[in-house]
Parts: C-alpha cells; sequence; structure tokens
C-alpha cells in the first residue's frame, strides 16, 4: 500500500467515525427518549428494546454479525473491514452514549421536553440521514440493512434511500401486530412516526451523497480555447469534446469546448478559464446522470431478447 492510499484510508476512517458520532448522538438524544421507531437494525434494536429492555446495541451487534458474514462474498473484505469496524464503534457509542442520556429514575433525558414527538423526529432523523450518507461517502457503511442497501446499490441503478425504504417497511411495519406498544391507535401512530423517520431519513442520506456526486456540463466559447483545454486536461485529468460552432450574427466559424465533471470542480474549472480567458463565454448546466469512464457505472441488465433484437437488426456489412 502505497503513502497516498494509506493517508485516503485514514481519511476514510475518520470520516466513518465522525458519521457514527453524528448517528448515535441524533439516535440517542432524540428518537430512544420519545420511543420512536425508525428503520434499519437500530430500528429493530429499538423496538426489542421498547417491549423487552433488552439493550439496542446488543440486537444491533447480533444481527449485524450475522449480515457481514453472509455478504462477505458479494461485497468483498475490504468494504467490510470498515463495516466491522463501523459495528463496534456503532454499538459502543451507543452504550456509552445511552449511560450519559439516561436520568437517575432509569429514564432518558428528554431534550426537546414532553409533547415534542415529531419535531425531536425530524430533527434526529436529519442527523442520522446525514451521519449515514457521510459513512456511504468514505466508503463504509453502519452495517444492519446498510449492508443489504448495499448489496442491491451494488447491481442495480436504485439509490441507495430507495433501498432502503424497502427493507425498512417491513419493520416498521412490525409495530401494528405488537400489543405491548398498546391501543390500536397508538400503535397506528408509531407506524406513522415510523414512515416519517424513513422518508425524512432516506431523503437526508440521498440529498448529501448526490450532492456530492453531481454532475455538471460546460460549454465553453472562447478563441482560446487550445489553451484552455490543455489547462483543464492537465489539472483536472477530464477529457473534452471540441464542438464545431458557427456564429449567427458574424457568421464566423467558432470552437466550443464540451466538458462533463463533477460540480466540486466547477469552481476550480472557472479560475482555470479565467486566467487564460477573462472574456470567455461559459455555459454551466446541471446533468441528470453522467455514466462511464470516470464517472457513474450503468448498474442495468442486458436481457436475452435485447440482444437477439440487436443481432438482428445489426446490418450484415462486406468489403465490395
Amino acid at each position: 500500500m502505497t503513502k497516498q492510499e494509506i493517508i485516503y484510508e485514514i481519511k476514510d476512517y475518520f470520516y466513518i467515525t465522525l458519521g457514527l458520532l453524528l448517528y448515535t448522538f441524533g439516535f440517542t438524544v432524540f428518537l430512544l427518549p420519545y420511543e420512536i421507531v425508525t428503520g434499519g437494525v437500530a430500528g429493530l434494536g429499538a423496538i426489542i428494546f421498547y417491549t423487552s429492555d433488552f439493550p439496542v446495541q446488543y440486537t444491533f451487534f447480533i444481527v449485524n454479525a450475522v449480515l457481514i458474514v453472509a455478504a462477505l462474498k458479494i461485497l468483498g473484505l475490504k468494504f467490510l473491514m470498515k463495516t466491522i469496524y463501523a459495528t463496534f464503534m456503532l454499538t459502543l457509542f451507543l452504550e456509552i452514549a445511552q449511560d450519559m442520556a439516561t436520568a437517575q429514575n432509569g429514564s432518558f433525558y428528554k431534550l426537546l421536553g414532553e409533547g415534542n414527538d415529531f419535531m425531536s423526529l425530524v430533527i434526529g432523523c436529519m442527523l442520522t440521514g446525514t451521519a449515514l450518507a457521510i459513512v456511504f461517502l468514505n466508503n463504509g457503511s453502519t452495517g444492519g440493512t446498510d449492508i443489504v442497501a448495499a448489496v442491491v446499490n451494488k447491481f442495480h441503478n436504485i439509490s441507495i434511500g430507495k433501498a432502503l425504504i424497502m427493507v425498512d417497511l417491513c419493520i416498521i411495519g412490525s409495530c401494528l401486530f405488537i400489543d405491548k406498544f398498546g391501543a390500536i391507535d397508538i400503535r397506528c401512530k408509531k407506524v406513522i412516526f415510523g414512515l416519517c423517520t424513513m422518508v425524512i431519513e432516506c431523503l437526508m442520506l440521498d440529498y448529501v451523497m448526490y450532492w456530492q456526486r453531481q454532475s455538471v456540463q460546460f460549454l465553453i466559447f472562447s478563441k482560446k480555447y487550445q489553451e484552455i483545454a490543455f489547462n483543464i486536461a492537465r489539472y483536472t485529468d477530464h477529457t473534452m469534446t471540441i464542438l464545431d460552432g458557427h456564429g449567427y450574427w458574424t457568421g464566423k466559424p467558432t470552437k466550443v469546448i464540451c466538458l462533463l465533471a463533477k460540480k466540486s470542480e466547477s469552481l476550480k474549472i472557472f479560475r482555470l478559464i479565467k486566467q487564460i480567458d477573462p472574456n470567455a463565454f461559459v455555459s454551466q448546466s446541471s446533468v441528470i446522470g453522467v455514466y462511464g469512464e470516470g464517472f457513474d457505472e450503468m448498474k442495468v441488465k442486458i436481457k436475452t431478447t435485447d440482444k437477439n433484437i440487436n443481432k438482428q437488426n445489426t446490418p450484415n456489412i462486406q468489403n465490395t
């Protein structure tokens, strides 16, 4: 492993730990005290805790251990090493945080006071959703249903947030069948609150993740297009396409640089353009998705029928 790779690994573990701390804070301070049901293994652990007082962190650890062993072949040891680290650390953080958040009478402190269940839900899920995104962006996972979502996302073009929604529906819906939660109206309330937690958390996760990955398209009009293209290629490792244009009023031919890049690189690209030609005409627009070399992978499967159609429609071209 090179020095640069070691630095990247240390950076990943640092941000994963930061994400775990944020998740622990949001879950323990805003969700557990108000007995709010969430999705994921943490939500499953919370349901068991509310009904039997069995510690959340132990349920979290046991279920993750089983899922990690099952997913080892699919996701690989490198991905799961960080998941194992996250599982142990989150188990430890949850235990410490619950001790700190518990009053002398054994109940949790309610930071927002009585009757603010929904506001606590919103704040807590915004924190936990952001925390999950931080962990995923740094090649890690908090385990549990995140492992299931990562497996789905690996083979299909389905966002992690949507994959989590499908798994979490089953966990939250189970509240309807637990008598210990009380009357049917209370159980329905818990399911509704659980659905709200699921939506807010997944929206935050997708927003933070895809805000970082968002791509943009540049159209650059300049007489110094060769210098601009050379410097962009040199300092960003991006390739470009030079298009032929024609001025409507001037009638003169012109060259247009077409460039696709990550949104986070926009400022650097603008600086490179301005250093060479401050009067360049530049158009920047957001794109829904960019797939191919250097960007996202096309996670779709080609059906057998599609292959047969392509073979039938391919003309038989022979040299004459």
